[in-house]
């Protein structure tokens, strides 16, 4: 599928490119990592990654887009605990559901795992959703410690309103 995806982006890339020639240079590359089955042809795709970063890396936007992301201190904080927060519910419950399969888990399902993260990181804790085995415990240690930290972040956010003149 990797590779029809490959091949097709190629087909498009060629048939819109002006120069056909020119967009070779670096196309054949595309076209090379659409080709399945031949493991030294495999090292096209990484070539390909290689030049999307670089792309990516060139883009100006990505500059300014970070400079009025931290041009307020206090909301790029925010903003930067927030990302943060969301990350670790996500990989925390991808962990919970990898490290919980002793019998006695109730932690089973995908809805369990995202609930028990987001009742975690915001220091609720129900307790109708817990993690038994060892690695889950510490899997929850690092997400109440992330959310007690959210939590100051907050209450900072909160009252840089207050202070500000």
């Amino acid at each position: 599928m990797i590779c029809a995806v490959f091949f097709l982006d190629f087909c498009i890339r060629f048939y819109r490119a002006e120069n056909k020639l020119k967009f070779m240079k670096w196309g054949w590359v595309g076209l090379v990592a659409s080709i399945p089955m031949v493991d030294f042809l495999r090292l096209g795709r990484l070539v390909r990654v290689i030049r999307i970063l670089r792309i990516v890396k060139a883009f100006k936007s990505v500059k300014a887009f970070m400079d009025s992301f931290f041009l307020n201190k206090a909301k790029g904080t925010m903003n930067s605990a927030l990302i943060i927060a969301f990350m670790m519910i996500i990989f925390s419950s991808i962990i919970i559901l990898q490290v919980e399969k002793a019998p006695e888990s109730n932690i089973s399902t995908a809805g369990d795992a995202l609930w028990w993260a987001f009742v975690t990181i915001t220091t609720v804790g129900y307790g109708d959703l817990y993690p038994v085995t060892l690695e889950g415990r510490l899997v929850a240690v690092v997400l109440m410690t992330t959310g007690v930290g959210l939590f100051w972040t907050f209450t900072a956010f909160v009252a840089s309103w207050f202070v500000k003149e």
